[in-house]
């Protein structure tokens, strides 16, 4: 299942997407990212029917994402992939910017 987590700006709208179902819940994304956004919970919340360990956002921090992800978000013509996404060896993560 694909997990979106957004928000939108004067710039665009943004989404950090986690597919449940190619994380394995190592936590690398937790250790990259440097806002602290994501945490390893032991059962996904978003859907029931999927009992596995996986990433996902922490609530306190899903209305913040503009802020939290403000200093990895990608500018000028040529762009670094964000840290989260590079740590995520399975390819669970992904950005839309």
């Amino acid at each position: 299942m694909l997990t979106n987590y957004g928000y939108c700006d004067g710039s665009g709208n943004y989404f950090i997407t986690i597919d449940t179902d190619k994380c394995n819940a190592c936590g690398a994304c937790v250790e990259a990212c440097p806002g602290k956004i994501f945490k390893v919970v032991d059962e996904d919340p978003n859907d029931p029917m999927n009992e596995d360990p996986t990433a996902i956002v922490v609530h306190e921090k899903k209305n913040k994402l503009n802020y939290e992800c403000g200093p990895c978000k990608p500018s000028g013509d040529n762009p670094p992939t964000p840290p989260c996404v590079v740590a995520c060896k399975k390819g669970a993560m992904s950005h839309s910017w």
